[in-house]
């Protein structure tokens, strides 16, 4: 079974990346020859994903004017939250309300290419395999950001939280819509969901093996376009 559908998260201030996203969302930053927003995208069209939704609230008509610049091998749906933002879940969950099937999420802060293309399989085949949602995750020692700390555990493809993470989300998980049924509020956090789903023994995750580049302040944005990345 293949996954159809996919979301991207666009919607963030991007304050720690201040001033360049004052004038400049953060999903359309260049590293390479390429911004965030387009690696996240053809990711996901590579994987054979036909329909896209992009949520948006930070100057959205910069991302609306980009993404009508190019000519995508996929259909791409905007999710305005221009008048209230949503926060991770919420986003999620009102970009995705006309999707069916399972779908992969995607944050666009990390640097995404073409090495992830098989852990994306990878991750999709685990899901339809235990018919859970997964998370693909990354050592915290692979991350160019020393200064992260863990967010999960993970053991046997199952996700646990203690004071010993050592696992970072790298911002790509695949969900289907049930994971939202006992959520009544319209702006909430996808931490929310995993917390719940962890107590349930219901949160799986695969291990990534690259290198993680997370483009979350200045400083690292400076240390990763001087790595020279031409993809």
């Amino acid at each position: 079974m293949k996954i159809k559908h996919g979301m991207i998260l666009a919607a963030g201030l991007g304050k720690r990346m201040q001033p360049i996203t004052l004038k400049t969302p953060k999903p359309l930053i260049q590293i390479g020859n390429k911004n965030l927003l387009e690696r996240a995208i053809e990711l996901l069209i590579n994987h054979g994903i036909e329909e896209i939704a992009i949520n948006v609230h930070h100057l959205p008509d910069q991302i609306k004017d980009f993404i009508n610049s190019k000519k995508f091998k996929a259909k791409i749906i905007i999710s305005d939250e221009q008048d209230v933002l949503l926060d991770t879940g919420g986003g999620i969950l009102h970009a995705t309300k006309s999707f069916k099937k399972p779908f992969a999420a995607i944050n666009p802060d990390t640097l995404w290419s073409d090495a992830y293309c098989n852990e994306l399989k990878d991750l999709e085949a685990l899901y339809f395999k235990k018919k859970k949602p997964c998370l693909l995750l990354v050592n915290k020692n692979l991350s160019l950001d020393s200064s992260f700390r863990g967010d999960f555990n993970l053991q046997d493809d199952l996700i646990s939280r203690d004071n010993s993470n050592e696992f970072i989300f790298t911002g790509l998980q695949i969900l289907d819509k049930n994971v939202f049924s006992s959520i009544k509020d319209k702006i909430f956090s996808m931490n929310k969901v995993w917390n719940y789903l962890i107590e349930e023994n219901s949160l799986l995750g695969n291990e990534s093996r690259q290198k993680f580049y997370h483009l979350n302040t200045i400083e690292m944005y400076d240390k990763i376009s001087n790595l020279k990345i031409t993809d």
